[in-house]
């Protein structure tokens, strides 16, 4: 609901005041009335709705048409004088600044009936939606559409969100002026364009933002409609709630040797869409994989996955990726959504090594945006890379809907000489967004210190439609000592690698310090998986344990074979690093594991070799691959944070 305004009358002479058609103004009566006034008439002309209260004072809602003058007299009665009249010239406008307040992808331009001036979430929730402007849509260009004042063309208006002004007044209405603003604080925020009149093709004109925090429009008499367009220019962060207020003040400037009083104000709120990551849950659409040196059976592995998927696969050439094959942690690939336009979002890490230009040359483009935070020169750590940043399918939380997941990063418990965690940069942006609540689990014990090396999340056809799997020590001795306690004791782990050593199952078991070394992994797992049930509402039952082992190192961990949960999900084929695990009876005995595992929820299990290209650099499949999924059909502001 618009600002309302308060009218006073004098019997002395009448009183000229303009209203605003479909808003509420107040008239007060009392204050004006002659010192015996005991009673009091009001006659108003047609089209003036008059209802009569002690307080607060007299409403008024003119409903008449704009270009007529309307008329209210008051007559005062007290028991010793004539009537004294009081009269009211009343001049009815119409005014109105309408976005998409509904969310329907659509702005009908209405009377002001509803508040606009809240932002509500949920499915009965209010209030309009803008877009960060992130994409590119001028090919020519290497900057984002939002870092410039220009309107390339109809796809970069489908980018911002549609504000429309409407306005009816008498042709003569020459002493009243309109002006759209913002506050100071957030006109760098914002921008808003528009239309040139009479020119085609359009053109479109800065009206607001950076360093233009107001803009005023002269009434051109007469009905009209004026369209703006709102582009976003920054997501919710640390310092900013993602709430942006443009305004319409009405100013009155009849005497040019005083200051122009406000007459009348209406505001629409909109807030800033946040960047969302999607689950391995959600339908993949296209890979990304680079390409390096003696990795072409890798790529064939994962080409020929995509195929089955049918997925659209981007591979970095060499003389781009300057031998970073690391695509999942130089990248992730979430969404931005009105309910006018979704757009895919990638989120460059800080990390900046030899893929750093690919998020910016290769994935940003038309219809496709970018953002990126944290320090861009040092103070990076291992904890930045986005093989640490993960995303919990939906989840209910004792009575709380996490209907877009909670996202996952991993940190350290405790300071200590050897702990590191994700830059506040970066944890400040992920909280801000606030629809997928983060959740802080430890990863510090590992020597790359991300929560892909002990977790991965597949799609089910049962329970909550998804199993979280965690790497687990204590599953891996279990399932060698049932092979030794078969006879299988001689069993050899790594056949087919080559220069590596062979290990039998039954001097595995026996190793001591490796006994250890899993111990301690076993236990850090154990917190996290307390933690993970605690805050994804999950019970045992909704977890798999993936047979691995791991070796300390320096008071890191690592993988001891080819990390199985680190892997690739595309729907319900999955690609997952072979683990050269002991031949039973002619099989891998891992993969026969995970295969009984796995396949009875309906995925495929392909095992790829990547010892040489991505193991022993301390990585694996998932670690070399990444994937842009379908966004969620559920919509955001649907929920409640």
């Amino acid at each position: 609901m618009a600002q309302r305004t308060l009218i006073r009358v004098s019997p002395e002479q009448p009183t000229h005041a303009v209203c605003v058609l479909g808003i509420v103004t107040q008239l007060d009566v009392c204050s004006s009335a002659p010192e015996d006034c005991t009673s009091f008439s009001i006659d108003a002309s047609p089209g003036v709705v008059v209802d009569t209260a002690h307080s607060p004072p007299t409403k008024k809602i003119p409903t008449g048409s704009p270009s007529a003058l309307l008329q209210v007299q008051i007559s005062y009665y007290g028991p010793r004088t004539p009537p004294v009249k009081a009269l009211l010239y009343l001049t009815g406008v119409e005014i109105s600044l309408c976005a998409d307040i509904t969310r329907t992808g659509k702005v009908k331009p209405t009377r002001a009936v509803k508040d606009q001036r809240t932002w509500t979430w949920g499915p009965s929730g209010q209030g309009a939606i803008l877009l960060v402007n992130c994409d590119r849509d001028n090919l020519k260009s290497s900057a984002m559409d939002c870092e410039d004042e220009e309107v390339l063309d109809s796809k970069d208006l489908q980018d911002m969100s549609l504000m429309t002004l409407s306005t009816k007044t008498p042709r003569d209405f020459i002493t009243h002026t309109l002006v759209l603003h913002v506050a100071r604080s957030e006109m760098d925020k914002v921008r808003v364009f528009q239309a040139t009149r009479d020119k085609l093709p359009s053109k479109y004109t800065v009206v607001l933002g950076p360093q233009r925090p107001s803009y005023s429009l002269m009434l051109p008499g007469g009905k009209c409609n004026t369209n703006f367009y709102v582009e976003g220019l920054a997501f919710p962060d640390t310092d900013f709630p993602g709430l942006i207020t443009l305004t319409i003040s009405m100013l009155h400037s009849s005497n040019l040797d005083f200051p122009e009083t406000l007459v009348f104000q209406d505001s629409v709120v909109f807030r800033m869409a946040p960047w969302i990551m999607t689950p391995n849950t959600q339908p993949p659409q296209e890979v990304y994989a680079c390409s390096i040196f003696e990795n072409e059976d890798f790529l064939k592995s994962v080409i020929d996955l995509a195929k089955k998927a049918k997925c659209k696969l981007t591979i970095c050439p060499e003389e781009e990726n300057m031998d970073d094959q690391w695509m999942q942690d130089e990248m992730e690939i979430g969404y931005i959504q009105a309910p006018h336009k979704t757009l895919p979002v990638v989120f460059d890490s800080p990390r900046n090594r030899g893929l750093k230009e690919f998020p910016i040359k290769r994935v940003m483009g038309p219809d496709f945006g970018y953002v990126t935070r944290g320090p861009q020169a040092g103070g990076v750590s291992g904890l930045d890379s986005f093989g640490n940043l993960e995303v919990s399918p939906p989840v209910t939380v004792r009575g709380k809907e996490y209907p877009l997941g909670r996202i996952l990063f991993g940190s350290c418990c405790y300071p200590s000489p050897h702990s590191q965690e994700m830059h506040q940069a970066l944890q400040d942006f992920l909280r801000a967004q606030q629809v997928q609540a983060p959740v802080k689990l430890y990863s510090d014990w590992l020597s790359v210190g991300h929560v892909d090396e002990f977790l991965s999340f597949v799609p089910a056809p049962d329970r909550k439609g998804f199993r979280l799997l965690l790497a687990s020590p204590r599953s891996c001795y279990r399932l060698f000592q049932e092979q030794q306690n078969e006879g299988h004791g001689e069993a050899l782990m790594f056949q087919g690698v080559k220069k590596k050593n062979q290990q039998k199952i039954k001097n595995i078991l026996s190793n001591k310090t490796l006994r250890e070394h899993n111990s301690f992994v076993e236990s850090c797992i154990d917190w996290n998986r307390e933690l993970l049930k605690r805050e994804l509402g999950l019970a045992e039952s909704d977890i798999i344990d993936i047979p691995q082992l791991f070796k300390v190192k320096e008071f890191k961990a690592e993988a001891f074979f080819p990390n199985m949960v680190n892997m690739l999900v595309l729907g319900k084929y999955l690609g997952i690093p072979k683990p050269f695990g002991p031949i039973i009876n002619g099989r891998c005995c891992l993969e026969e594991k995970v295969r009984s595992l796995l396949e009875p929820l309906g995925l495929h299990c392909t095992f790829i070799n990547d010892f040489y290209t991505y193991h022993i650099r301390h990585g694996e499949v998932h670690c070399g691959t990444n994937v842009r999924r379908k966004p969620f059909s559920f919509k955001w502001w649907n929920m409640v944070p």
